[in-house]
């Protein structure tokens, strides 16, 4: 994995060791196991995947003048997935009715489809 190339590069290798260890199997990430989908002033989106259970984090990694800190999400999504749907439309609470509706109903959806 790629660090930043600004100075903020020993505290985001910090960050990084924070969200070291799957926490689905407690299997320690490969250093290759991780991969920046994203970069915005002192923060890093991380994608990091498990060699081992092959499950994989998305991990917000921030960066300011009080140190280091992360948050992390459990998902089953591939790097190239969540790239592609990283910037995709938000959904809204009226798109989630909709799935709802649309799951009520047989023929609806069907058709839909």
């Amino acid at each position: 994995m790629a660090a930043p190339s600004n100075q903020a590069a020993p505290l985001y290798e910090e960050g990084v060791r924070m969200i070291s260890y799957c926490p689905s199997c407690q299997t320690g990430y490969g250093s290759t196991s991780a991969r920046v989908l994203g970069e915005k002033d002192d923060s890093y989106l991380l994608h990091i995947r498990c060699g081992n259970c092959r499950n994989a984090i998305i991990a917000l990694v921030m960066v300011s003048s009080l140190g280091v800190s992360s948050v992390g999400l459990v998902t089953d999504l591939h790097y190239d997935e969540v790239d592609r749907f990283k910037d995709s439309k938000t959904v809204t609470t009226d798109d989630v009715i909709e799935v709802h509706h649309l799951l009520q109903d047989q023929d609806r959806l069907f058709a839909r489809l």
